[in-house]
Protein backbone atom coordinates (compact mmCIF):
# COMPACT_ATOMS: atom_id res chain seq x y z
CA UNK A 1 0.00 0.00 0.00
CA UNK A 2 3.00 2.31 0.87
CA UNK A 3 4.47 1.50 -2.32
CA UNK A 4 0.96 2.55 -4.49
CA UNK A 5 0.48 5.14 -2.45
CA UNK A 6 4.35 6.69 -3.28
CA UNK A 7 3.53 5.47 -7.16
CA UNK A 8 0.31 7.64 -7.39
CA UNK A 9 1.86 11.23 -5.72
CA UNK A 10 4.78 10.39 -8.74
CA UNK A 11 2.59 10.13 -11.18
CA UNK A 12 0.42 12.94 -10.06
CA UNK A 13 3.98 14.91 -10.42
CA UNK A 14 4.76 13.59 -13.48
CA UNK A 15 1.02 15.34 -14.41
CA UNK A 16 1.93 18.53 -13.42
CA UNK A 17 5.29 19.03 -14.78
CA UNK A 18 4.53 16.50 -17.97
CA UNK A 19 7.95 15.84 -17.98
CA UNK A 20 10.07 12.27 -16.39
CA UNK A 21 13.05 14.54 -15.99
CA UNK A 22 11.51 17.51 -14.36
CA UNK A 23 9.24 15.35 -11.79
CA UNK A 24 12.33 13.27 -11.28
CA UNK A 25 14.24 16.53 -10.32
CA UNK A 26 11.53 17.96 -7.98
CA UNK A 27 11.07 14.84 -6.14
CA UNK A 28 15.14 14.12 -5.86
CA UNK A 29 14.90 11.29 -7.42
CA UNK A 30 16.93 9.66 -10.86
CA UNK A 31 14.84 10.02 -13.99
CA UNK A 32 15.71 6.19 -14.11
CA UNK A 33 13.88 5.39 -10.37
CA UNK A 34 10.85 7.76 -11.40
CA UNK A 35 10.17 5.69 -14.67
CA UNK A 36 10.22 2.48 -12.78
CA UNK A 37 7.93 3.37 -10.25
CA UNK A 38 5.61 4.65 -13.33
CA UNK A 39 6.01 1.52 -15.30
CA UNK A 40 5.14 -0.37 -12.30
CA UNK A 41 1.91 1.25 -11.46
CA UNK A 42 0.62 1.37 -14.97
CA UNK A 43 1.58 -2.61 -15.01
CA UNK A 44 -1.07 -2.53 -11.60
CA UNK A 45 -3.12 -0.20 -13.45
CA UNK A 46 -3.22 -2.31 -16.92
CA UNK A 47 -2.97 0.25 -19.25
CA UNK A 48 -0.66 3.60 -20.14
CA UNK A 49 -0.81 6.78 -17.99
CA UNK A 50 1.15 8.61 -20.37
CA UNK A 51 2.21 8.83 -24.24
CA UNK A 52 6.13 10.21 -24.73
CA UNK A 53 5.93 12.84 -27.53
CA UNK A 54 9.37 15.40 -28.50
CA UNK A 55 8.60 17.85 -25.59
CA UNK A 56 7.90 14.96 -22.64
CA UNK A 57 4.31 13.36 -21.72
CA UNK A 58 1.02 13.61 -22.04
CA UNK A 59 -2.16 11.75 -20.27
CA UNK A 60 -4.07 9.35 -21.50
CA UNK A 61 -7.55 8.90 -21.14
CA UNK A 62 -6.95 6.48 -18.31
CA UNK A 63 -4.39 9.11 -16.95
CA UNK A 64 -6.32 12.11 -17.12
CA UNK A 65 -9.48 9.53 -15.17
CA UNK A 66 -6.61 8.71 -12.95
CA UNK A 67 -5.49 12.34 -12.35
CA UNK A 68 -8.51 13.78 -11.77
CA UNK A 69 -9.74 11.42 -8.64
CA UNK A 70 -5.35 11.55 -7.06
CA UNK A 71 -5.03 15.33 -7.45
CA UNK A 72 -7.89 16.32 -5.07
CA UNK A 73 -7.50 13.40 -2.95
CA UNK A 74 -3.47 14.07 -1.99
CA UNK A 75 -4.52 17.94 -1.68
CA UNK A 76 -7.24 17.08 0.50
CA UNK A 77 -5.44 14.28 2.68
CA UNK A 78 -1.73 16.76 2.81
CA UNK A 79 -4.41 19.40 3.54
CA UNK A 80 -5.49 17.37 6.56
CA UNK A 81 -2.25 16.97 7.92
CA UNK A 82 -0.97 20.05 7.75
CA UNK A 83 -4.22 21.40 9.65
CA UNK A 84 -3.84 18.35 12.49
CA UNK A 85 -0.43 19.53 13.13
CA UNK A 86 -0.91 23.25 13.60
CA UNK A 87 -3.69 22.23 15.64
CA UNK A 88 -1.88 20.17 17.43
CA UNK A 89 1.05 23.20 17.67
CA UNK A 90 3.92 20.80 17.09
CA UNK A 91 7.21 22.44 17.67
CA UNK A 92 9.14 19.32 15.99
CA UNK A 93 8.93 18.09 12.79
CA UNK A 94 10.54 18.65 9.57
CA UNK A 95 10.51 21.63 7.79
CA UNK A 96 11.72 22.25 4.06
CA UNK A 97 13.22 24.41 2.52
CA UNK A 98 13.84 25.48 -1.44
CA UNK A 99 16.77 28.15 -2.33
CA UNK A 100 18.21 29.15 -5.59
CA UNK A 101 21.97 27.91 -5.50
CA UNK A 102 23.58 31.81 -4.91
CA UNK A 103 21.33 32.52 -1.55
CA UNK A 104 23.22 29.49 0.11
CA UNK A 105 26.73 31.57 0.16
CA UNK A 106 25.12 34.85 1.87
CA UNK A 107 21.65 34.82 2.95
CA UNK A 108 19.68 31.54 3.68
CA UNK A 109 22.71 29.86 5.75
CA UNK A 110 22.58 32.73 8.14
CA UNK A 111 18.29 32.95 8.56
CA UNK A 112 18.53 29.25 9.19
CA UNK A 113 20.75 29.48 11.51
CA UNK A 114 18.59 31.42 13.77
CA UNK A 115 15.61 29.25 13.21
CA UNK A 116 17.56 26.33 14.11
CA UNK A 117 19.29 28.42 17.52
CA UNK A 118 15.72 28.77 18.22
CA UNK A 119 14.04 25.39 17.48
CA UNK A 120 16.48 22.74 18.39
CA UNK A 121 13.93 19.86 17.72
CA UNK A 122 13.36 20.64 14.70
CA UNK A 123 14.78 19.30 11.50
CA UNK A 124 15.78 21.13 8.74
CA UNK A 125 15.74 19.85 5.23
CA UNK A 126 17.82 22.83 2.38
CA UNK A 127 17.43 21.79 -0.88
CA UNK A 128 19.44 23.84 -3.15
CA UNK A 129 18.19 24.33 -6.76
CA UNK A 130 17.20 26.39 -9.84
CA UNK A 131 14.66 28.95 -10.55
CA UNK A 132 12.33 26.66 -11.73
CA UNK A 133 13.09 24.17 -9.86
CA UNK A 134 12.35 26.05 -6.06
CA UNK A 135 9.02 27.30 -7.73
CA UNK A 136 7.87 23.28 -8.61
CA UNK A 137 9.12 22.35 -5.18
CA UNK A 138 7.05 24.60 -3.22
CA UNK A 139 4.34 24.33 -6.06
CA UNK A 140 4.34 20.53 -5.71
CA UNK A 141 4.55 20.69 -1.87
CA UNK A 142 7.54 19.42 -1.74
CA UNK A 143 8.92 22.51 -0.20
CA UNK A 144 7.34 24.45 2.58
CA UNK A 145 8.90 27.94 1.66
CA UNK A 146 11.24 28.80 -1.47
CA UNK A 147 14.06 31.45 -2.13
CA UNK A 148 13.68 32.70 -5.74
CA UNK A 149 14.33 35.16 -8.49
CA UNK A 150 10.63 37.13 -8.62
CA UNK A 151 10.68 36.43 -12.38
CA UNK A 152 10.28 32.67 -12.41
CA UNK A 153 7.24 32.82 -10.09
CA UNK A 154 4.55 32.85 -12.24
CA UNK A 155 1.50 31.05 -10.82
CA UNK A 156 -1.68 32.15 -8.51
CA UNK A 157 -0.51 28.95 -6.36
CA UNK A 158 2.21 30.77 -4.95
CA UNK A 159 2.28 33.81 -3.09
CA UNK A 160 5.67 35.90 -2.94
CA UNK A 161 6.92 37.90 -0.71
CA UNK A 162 10.39 40.45 -1.59
CA UNK A 163 12.86 40.29 0.62
CA UNK A 164 16.03 42.29 -1.57
CA UNK A 165 17.65 42.90 -4.65
CA UNK A 166 20.39 41.42 -6.21
CA UNK A 167 22.74 43.26 -8.04
CA UNK A 168 25.32 41.44 -10.03
CA UNK A 169 29.56 41.45 -10.74
CA UNK A 170 31.64 40.25 -13.02
CA UNK A 171 33.71 37.60 -11.28
CA UNK A 172 37.37 36.61 -12.95
CA UNK A 173 41.05 35.87 -11.81
CA UNK A 174 42.86 38.35 -10.43
CA UNK A 175 45.30 38.35 -14.03
CA UNK A 176 42.20 39.01 -16.01
CA UNK A 177 43.09 42.96 -17.12
CA UNK A 178 39.49 44.38 -17.40
CA UNK A 179 38.01 47.79 -17.34
CA UNK A 180 36.58 49.16 -14.07
CA UNK A 181 33.66 49.22 -14.25
CA UNK A 182 32.87 46.71 -17.02
CA UNK A 183 30.57 47.18 -19.70
CA UNK A 184 29.69 43.50 -20.88
CA UNK A 185 28.28 44.77 -24.52
CA UNK A 186 31.63 46.56 -25.21
CA UNK A 187 34.18 44.03 -23.49
CA UNK A 188 35.18 40.74 -25.36
CA UNK A 189 34.74 38.45 -22.48
CA UNK A 190 34.17 34.91 -22.45
CA UNK A 191 31.69 33.64 -19.85
CA UNK A 192 31.05 30.48 -17.95
CA UNK A 193 27.01 30.42 -16.98
CA UNK A 194 24.57 28.51 -15.19
CA UNK A 195 22.07 26.11 -17.49
CA UNK A 196 19.75 28.05 -19.86
CA UNK A 197 16.37 27.18 -17.69
CA UNK A 198 18.40 29.32 -14.79
CA UNK A 199 17.30 32.83 -14.11
CA UNK A 200 20.83 33.82 -14.38
CA UNK A 201 21.53 32.35 -18.03
CA UNK A 202 17.82 33.83 -19.01
CA UNK A 203 18.47 37.28 -17.78
CA UNK A 204 22.22 37.56 -19.43
CA UNK A 205 20.65 36.10 -22.50
CA UNK A 206 17.98 39.35 -22.29
CA UNK A 207 20.22 41.86 -21.31
CA UNK A 208 23.50 41.18 -22.82
CA UNK A 209 23.70 41.34 -26.76
CA UNK A 210 25.90 38.88 -27.85
CA UNK A 211 26.66 36.79 -24.83
CA UNK A 212 29.99 34.52 -25.15
CA UNK A 213 29.05 31.64 -23.29
CA UNK A 214 31.67 29.00 -23.56
CA UNK A 215 30.46 26.64 -20.67
CA UNK A 216 27.75 25.79 -18.36
CA UNK A 217 27.99 24.73 -14.83
CA UNK A 218 24.77 23.70 -12.11
CA UNK A 219 26.51 24.73 -9.17
CA UNK A 220 28.53 27.86 -7.75
CA UNK A 221 31.63 25.88 -6.85
CA UNK A 222 31.72 24.25 -10.19
CA UNK A 223 31.29 27.66 -12.43
CA UNK A 224 34.39 28.86 -10.06
CA UNK A 225 36.65 26.01 -10.37
CA UNK A 226 36.04 26.57 -14.11
CA UNK A 227 36.68 30.39 -14.12
CA UNK A 228 39.71 29.65 -12.24
CA UNK A 229 40.48 27.25 -14.77
CA UNK A 230 40.61 30.00 -17.12
CA UNK A 231 37.67 29.61 -19.16
CA UNK A 232 36.24 32.35 -18.84
CA UNK A 233 34.73 34.59 -16.23
CA UNK A 234 31.02 34.46 -14.81
CA UNK A 235 28.43 36.66 -13.62
CA UNK A 236 27.06 36.31 -10.05
CA UNK A 237 25.44 37.91 -7.50
CA UNK A 238 27.81 41.14 -5.90
CA UNK A 239 26.75 39.84 -2.03
CA UNK A 240 28.97 36.53 -3.02
CA UNK A 241 31.28 36.47 0.22
CA UNK A 242 35.01 37.57 -0.63
CA UNK A 243 36.62 34.86 1.35
CA UNK A 244 34.98 32.44 -1.02
CA UNK A 245 36.33 34.08 -4.02
CA UNK A 246 39.88 34.16 -2.01
CA UNK A 247 39.51 30.00 -1.90
CA UNK A 248 40.09 30.66 -6.26
CA UNK A 249 42.03 33.53 -5.81
CA UNK A 250 39.35 35.25 -8.21
CA UNK A 251 38.22 38.92 -7.75
CA UNK A 252 34.99 41.08 -8.47
CA UNK A 253 34.75 43.16 -11.35
CA UNK A 254 31.79 46.02 -10.91
CA UNK A 255 29.27 45.96 -14.51
CA UNK A 256 28.57 49.40 -16.01
CA UNK A 257 26.62 48.23 -18.29
CA UNK A 258 23.58 46.78 -18.89
CA UNK A 259 22.15 46.65 -15.19
CA UNK A 260 21.71 43.45 -14.14
CA UNK A 261 19.10 43.44 -10.79
CA UNK A 262 16.84 40.50 -9.97
CA UNK A 263 14.66 40.65 -6.73
CA UNK A 264 14.69 37.66 -4.37
CA UNK A 265 11.59 37.02 -3.38
CA UNK A 266 10.49 34.09 -0.59
CA UNK A 267 7.00 31.74 -1.46
CA UNK A 268 4.57 30.08 0.15
CA UNK A 269 1.36 28.26 -1.11
CA UNK A 270 -1.61 30.37 -0.99
CA UNK A 271 -4.22 26.94 -0.85
CA UNK A 272 -3.26 26.12 2.14
CA UNK A 273 -1.98 28.51 5.40
CA UNK A 274 1.70 27.68 6.56
CA UNK A 275 2.32 26.21 9.71
CA UNK A 276 3.56 28.76 12.66
CA UNK A 277 7.08 27.71 12.29
CA UNK A 278 6.87 28.54 8.48
CA UNK A 279 5.31 31.82 9.22
CA UNK A 280 8.34 32.25 11.72
CA UNK A 281 11.43 31.30 9.33
CA UNK A 282 9.58 33.62 7.17
CA UNK A 283 9.48 36.30 9.47
CA UNK A 284 13.27 35.47 10.49
CA UNK A 285 14.18 36.08 6.56
CA UNK A 286 12.28 39.26 5.81
CA UNK A 287 14.00 40.57 9.15
CA UNK A 288 17.39 39.59 7.95
CA UNK A 289 16.27 41.12 4.17
CA UNK A 290 15.84 44.28 5.56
Amino acid sequence: MESLDRQLRYFVRIAETKSLSRAADGLDLTQSAISRQLASLEAYVGNALFVRTGRGVELTDCGRRLLAAAKPAYAAIDEALEDIREREGLSRGTIRVATVHTLSYYFTADVLAQFVGRHEQVNLSLMGRSSPDVVALVESGRADLGFVYDVAVNSADLAATPLFDDEMCLIAPKSHRLPVPVDLNKADIKLVGFPPHYALHKMLRAAVKKPQIVAEAETVDAMLQLVASGVGACVLPSRIPDRVLAEHDLVKTAIASPVLKRRIVAITRTDRPSSPLVQELLQLATAAAH
